[in-house]
């Protein structure tokens, strides 16, 4: 369509921004509707496949995925459009979230249909409902696509398409001011968002094996960055820093709730072991990400509280004979632990660098080693060598034995609840020490040998004390936590104790999860460690391919976001740039907020000199 000018040569009418955009929201507002709709209708016809998705007007399995990633695509466009009540949503920016819950949405969406045709042998086997929700996902991502980015572009002279909205999108958030709430409202969304946490862990671990698990990961994979996009991320860590005791009731009390969650004793069983090793995981994160010692034998530590524990308890193959109670076990076992450490520690931390690593992965060799030759014939008889020390007896609290059901306000809980509740207590116990740690002394000055320990030498600090002291401490968290492990599996040998091994515990499990969770942070390892051990439990298929797939993982992860999944205020200003290029003499930029966790209420800025 062209309009005459003064010479009578026509001119091209530009394109109104108004109605693209009114296009692309009328688009997406449609594939998340018919998206939705698909839900209510059958996907197949036949029960074969995990979950039952023949059922009309009842959405299950990998439907209720569909089904959420639909409403919270709708209610993104509606906080985009300025709906009154629901721009709280969108304090970061409206349009990128969008982008990435509608490519969360296709791809767990078109990941379940392929799987339908592998599983069931061919397309013909999809009802109209899954024709509706192939078409629904790619029209909402066609219409996101079609949305303006939250912010301009890096450089005015490259226009914002469709592969830039995406590099946008996946960038840290810059959310905006968050509005003022009374206290008691700020208290009501944390209790909230632990809640919410609670159900999508839940969900997550009684999801079936197989596609349904993966589906799953696919759409988490894209709903926690398009939440950090939305800024809301970023808005709870605020809140969170602001009541920090509050929240870490919360987190505690909905973490007490799991076992009532679920009605299969074997994902409690994982549940446990998740804690076991996210403790192990925060203890060497005070090691490694407080005071910057990196230590690849940490396992052994774990492993010498599993065998004293072990020694101590009164298993019938026990060279020792011995039967304490559990509380004198777990002090045994955790003073066993911190003798190693300081052992160990007071020789080699005058080492740095890499000859450090090498000293602390021979240690974790030896110890495995040792424990394999104390066996009567190679050595001593004393952890039995190859076939370790089996039978080990159930614990016994206060008359309360953790190998039995009891019943409580009508719930029964089982074995595995019950050292689910006692390794709950340890992680408590765990997170209070380091906590108190960081925000010591001594938590200053270990930050400071982190990073630069020739500085922090100069400015007065024994880095070598310090540096023991922490070594010291991880052991003793490590042994505390073997002695329930030691329980919990029955027996202890010498093969749970590797470098690298396919299955935890292992000294590269420990360390990838803290390095992928974020490492000095509290909630990071314990992030990190659980999903290093739920994703190889629920896909028991891909167990040839693990390492693999964690080197990937590894990979990317220090590409695309090297401070980790929850990284706090210092790696996040260390590994992203603080602004754009500025002109000779102008101000500096401020750094962008991340979607990580604010600086503490009580940390102020030093004044520039």
């Amino acid at each position: 369509m062209t309009t005459p000018t003064r010479t009578g040569a026509p001119l091209p009418l530009r394109p109104d921004p108004a109605r693209g955009l009114l296009l692309a929201r009328a688009l997406t507002g449609a594939g998340a509707a018919l998206a939705f709709v698909s839900t209510l209708l059958a996907w197949t016809w036949t029960a074969d496949f995990p979950g039952n998705l023949t059922l009309a007007l009842y959405p299950a399995g990998l439907q209720l995925l569909t089904l959420a990633a639909s409403l919270l695509t709708a209610a993104f466009l509606l906080a985009s459009a300025h709906v009154p009540g629901l721009r709280w949503l969108t304090p970061g920016g409206a349009h990128s979230p969008l982008l990435l819950i509608a490519l969360g949405n296709l791809a767990a969406t078109w990941y379940t249909a392929a799987a339908l045709a592998v599983d069931l042998g061919g397309l013909v086997n999809y009802e109209p409902g899954m024709w509706l929700a192939l078409a629904g996902t790619l029209l909402a991502l066609l219409g996101t696509l079609g949305l303006p980015a939250d912010t301009p572009p890096p450089h005015p002279a490259q226009p914002a398409g469709p592969w830039r909205r995406l590099r946008h999108a996946l960038k840290a958030p810059e959310p905006g001011q968050a509005a003022p709430l009374p206290g008691w409202a700020e208290i009501l969304l944390i209790c909230a968002a632990c809640a919410l946490g609670l159900y999508v862990f839940a969900y997550g671990i009684e999801t079936e094996d197989g596609p349904p698990f993966i589906g799953f990961l696919l759409l988490a994979a894209f709903a926690f960055p398009a939440l950090g996009k939305a800024g809301l991320t970023h808005r709870l860590s605020r809140l969170a820093g602001a009541h920090r005791n509050v929240t870490l009731g919360a987190a505690f009390v909905a973490a007490l709730l799991f076992p009532v969650t679920q009605s299969n004793e074997a994902y409690t069983n994982i549940a446990v072991s998740v804690l076991i090793f996210a403790t192990v995981a925060l203890g060497l994160n005070m090691v490694v990400g407080l005071a910057g010692i990196l230590d690849l034998g940490y396992v052994a530590f774990l492993g010498v509280g599993a065998y004293t524990a072990a020694l101590v308890s009164g298993a019938p193959t026990s060279s020792l004979g011995l039967h304490v109670p559990f509380w004198a076990a777990v002090l045994i076992g955790a003073a066993v632990a911190l003798v190693f450490g300081l052992i160990i520690g007071f020789p080699s931390l005058r080492l740095h660098g890499d000859y450090l690593a090498i000293v602390t992965l021979g240690f974790g060799e030896i110890f495995r080693i040792s424990v394999q030759n104390l066996d009567g014939d190679s050595g001593p008889d004393v952890t039995g060598g190859p076939n370790g020390i089996p039978n080990i007896p159930d614990l016994e609290i206060f008359g309360f034995n953790l190998g039995d059901e009891h019943t409580l306000l009508g719930f029964t809980s089982g074995r595995f609840a019950n050292y689910y509740l006692l390794m709950l207590l340890f992680t408590a116990v765990v997170v209070t020490v380091f906590r108190r740690a960081d925000n010591s002394r001594i938590g200053r000055a270990w930050l400071a040998i982190r990073e630069d320990e020739t500085a922090a030498r100069a400015m007065g600090v024994n880095a070598f004390r310090l540096k023991l002291m922490a070594f010291a401490l991880g052991a003793t968290l490590a042994g505390m936590a073997g002695t329930v492990l030691a329980h919990v599996e029955y027996s202890v040998n010498p093969e749970s104790y590797k470098f690298v091994h396919t299955a935890p515990p292992n000294s590269a499990f420990l360390l990838i999860a803290v390095i992928l969770g974020g490492m000095g942070t509290v909630s990071g390892p314990l992030i990190g460690a659980a999903l290093l051990y739920l994703i190889p439990a629920k896909l028991q298929f891909m167990a040839d391919y693990q390492l693999l797939l964690f080197g990937i993982a590894l990979v990317l992860l220090m590409r695309f976001r090297p401070e980790g999944l929850i990284a706090d205020r210092r790696k996040q200003l260390e590994f992203h740039e603080t602004g754009r290029p500025q002109a000779p003499g102008a101000p500096a930029t401020p750094a962008p907020a991340g979607p990580g966790p604010g600086p503490d209420p009580g940390e102020t800025e030093a004044p520039q000199r």
